[in-house]
């Protein structure tokens, strides 16, 4: 979709900026066969789900083999694992963010951290504020227990703090180590989970500033959420042996398609905009029957969510850090122009569907 007659915004060169984001995984990259091959699973049922076609491979943290098997993770390893992936992944996101406009951690004023994969006390913003060289004065933030939705959330904070403090540095970092919450059983609804979801992180930096450098990236325009309390449990965190373990209801695709039009028509209504005028849409990579659903209720293509798509297909669900991954790669395009408008959607525990308008 395009715009075909550009439409100005109120405000559109006054709100806080996406200056820069950077993205980064663990090292190590697994084809969907492979993990099928390392954790030995014959059942065709699970298989299936790895094999779709849609999910190509995944960066994650999983053990080394035993004598040939996988060894089975105690609660206190995947503990260990969500603190020390997000320590390894977060700070290079981090600095693949503020790296190429000069600037490092000490610059920043504000830093919310945005996790659904791991609880930890103290968060994850002061962990990686000892690891990093944050200033003593830096606000920090922990955003917990709102999973893939998280990261609009966060946004959304950062942006209004940015809004009341021109000139100060903003940092949000979405940083989630699915595999910490990954449990080993035959469950099928836990394949669901098992085949969909990867590691990896992105941070943002977002501020109001007159200053050159910083005035480049999409003004933060508008927010827009929607809630569906009658889905509540259709996507949420359970314990199995002890274990965090996610669960996702089956008719989960169906219920954002019934609804992602909500916030999408109340957000562009008080703008007056129409689906035709949007020229971006950055959309969480929430797996395929999610991404179709959203296609055929809005009238978007494959093309219109190629990033959602290809983040995907080469990382799986990133949970909370999903649309950043898209935002960026819609910025090495390189093909936005100035006046451009773009929405962002994502979704999450609640159920919940947020929204954001951005403006060029």
């Amino acid at each position: 979709m395009s715009a075909n007659k550009k439409v100005t915004i109120s405000g559109r060169n006054t709100g806080s900026r996406i200056v820069s984001v950077g993205t980064s995984n663990p090292p190590r990259k697994y084809t969907q066969k492979e993990v099928v091959e390392l954790y030995g699973e014959t059942n065709p049922k699970i298989v299936q789900f790895f094999m779709n076609g849609y999910n190509i491979s995944r960066c994650l943290y999983l053990p080394e083999p035993v004598n040939g098997k996988m060894p089975e993770e105690s609660n206190q390893d995947l503990i260990n694992k969500h603190l020390g992936g997000a320590l390894e992944i977060g700070p290079l996101a981090i600095e693949d963010c503020l790296k190429p406009i000069g600037l490092s951690s000490y610059d920043i004023d504000f830093f919310c951290v945005t996790s659904s994969t791991g609880f930890l006390c103290p968060g994850l913003s002061a962990h990686l504020a000892k690891k990093m060289g944050f200033r003593e004065n830096v606000y920090r933030a922990d955003l917990l227990g709102m999973g893939c939705s998280a990261g609009l959330n966060g946004l959304r904070n950062v942006a209004a703090l940015a809004c009341s403090n021109t000139g100060k540095l903003g940092l949000l970092l979405c940083v989630e180590i699915c595999s910490a919450a990954y449990v080993y059983n035959d469950k099928i609804s836990t394949a669901v989970v098992n085949s969909l979801f990867g590691d990896g992180a992105a941070a943002a930096l977002i501020t109001q500033s007159d200053t050159n450098i910083l005035k480049q990236g999409p003004v933060i325009t508008d927010f827009e959420s929607h809630t569906i309390p009658e889905s509540i449990d259709a996507m949420k965190f359970e314990l199995e042996d002890s274990k965090l373990s996610f669960y996702l209801d089956r008719d989960i695709p169906y219920v954002i398609g019934a609804n992602v039009e909500k916030p999408v028509k109340r957000l562009l209504g008080r703008h007056s905009l129409k689906y035709r005028n949007i020229d971006h849409w950055i959309v969480h990579s929430g797996g395929k029957k999610v991404i179709d659903a959203i296609e055929y209720n809005i009238g978007l293509t494959d093309h219109d969510l190629r990033h959602t798509l290809s983040v995907l297909r080469d990382y799986g669900n990133l949970s909370s850090a999903s649309f950043l991954f898209s935002c960026k790669e819609l910025m090495r395009e390189n093909i936005v122009k100035e006046g451009d408008i773009g929405v962002v959607i994502t979704m999450g525990p609640g159920t919940t569907i947020e929204t954001a308008l951005l403006v060029w």
